[in-house]
């Protein structure tokens, strides 16, 4: 009885913050910083805001094999 309890919280939970979402009208967008701490550009793609050339987070990424990989990707694409 606890566990379907829990189960129908989790969902009541769930279907709230969804219909609050899509009442609101905004869309859902990504964070500043992550991979486009690493990819040479001046601003975020998401926010459009200055990146921080001595953020921390661009000398963990430069040595990631998986970040490398898609920002050539990403380079192959535009071209």
């Amino acid at each position: 009885m606890t566990y379907i309890l829990a189960f129908c919280l989790l969902l009541i939970v769930m279907l709230g913050m969804a219909l609050g979402v899509m009442f609101q009208g905004k869309t859902i967008k990504g964070s500043c910083g992550g991979l486009n701490a690493i990819s040479d550009a001046d601003q975020c793609l998401v926010c459009n805001k200055d990146i921080d050339p001595d953020s921390p987070l661009r000398e963990r990424l430069a040595g990631c094999p998986r970040a490398r990989k898609m920002l050539d990707q990403m380079e192959q694409d535009e071209a």
